[in-house]
């Protein structure tokens, strides 16, 4: 199954092979996923499969939210009453809610996926949104030198110097790196290796860091850097 899962980083470590490499890695909590929707060519257009991640309170979810996981009886669905409703999946409501387009062969709403879909898989992609540092300058956003600490240069070592094109264009050409907003941006590293697969306690391991903190949701799918690896060196179980 060629779909992905949702998951959650639980952050770094390292792992020894039996030849005392080490192995930097990272832990994923990837799964369960509860199959949401499932998306066809006829009905919408494209073919995708919608996972949820991680139960949410019904307390703090919307009516929205409940509606979209399991049936709600309202009047006007009574009212209605004609119009046969689209399956639901039956759990409760999701924190972490995210599609994987692709085929949806052998898919079915209502349906778990775990951490096992990844035992033939040698390599993943992982995307996530990358730790948000505010707003930095530009000797940290875009790794300037600065300018000169010596005779003639006061207080504006950490300046990024001038961003003027003279008379002509007369302007600041867009694309011009300057201090700014720096991370907070959805990312992805691909052709990370898999490591260990514990379909036990729902963990992935995989080679390498990922975007995010601690705590962040991730979504991993299996690489689609062609070629496509045949062999993973560093798999351990």
């Amino acid at each position: 199954m060629g779909i992905g899962l949702l998951g959650q980083k639980l952050g770094m470590s390292q792992l020894y092979t039996e030849q005392g490499k080490v192995i930097p890695v990272t832990v994923i909590q990837a799964g369960p996923c509860a199959v949401l929707q499932v998306k066809t060519l006829d009905k919408d257009g494209y073919e995708a499969v919608q996972l949820g991640f991680k139960d949410k309170p019904e307390r703090l979810a919307k009516r929205s939210e409940r509606g979209h996981v399991a049936n709600i009886d309202s009047k006007r669905q009574a009212k209605l009453g004609a119009a046969e409703p689209r399956k639901k999946a039956g759990c409760a409501p999701k924190r972490f809610i995210r599609e994987f387009r692709g085929a949806v062969d052998g898919v079915e709403v209502g349906q778990s996926l775990n951490v096992e879909v990844f035992n033939d898989v040698v390599a993943v992609d992982v995307t996530a949104n990358s730790k948000g540092r505010g707003t930095a300058g530009v000797m940290k956003r875009h790794n300037f030198s600065g300018q000169r600490m010596t005779h003639g240069v006061k207080k504006c070592h950490r300046h990024l110097g001038g961003t003027g094109c003279s008379s002509y264009p007369s302007r600041v050409l867009k694309g011009k790196r300057m201090a700014g907003h720096y991370g907070n941006a959805r990312c992805t590293v691909r052709n990370q290796k898999v490591v260990v697969v514990d379909a036990e306690n729902n963990l992935l391991v995989i080679r390498g860091a990922v975007p995010g903190p601690t705590g962040a949701y991730v979504m991993i799918r299996p690489t689609n850097k062609l070629p496509a690896p045949q062999k993973n060196p560093w798999r351990l179980a």
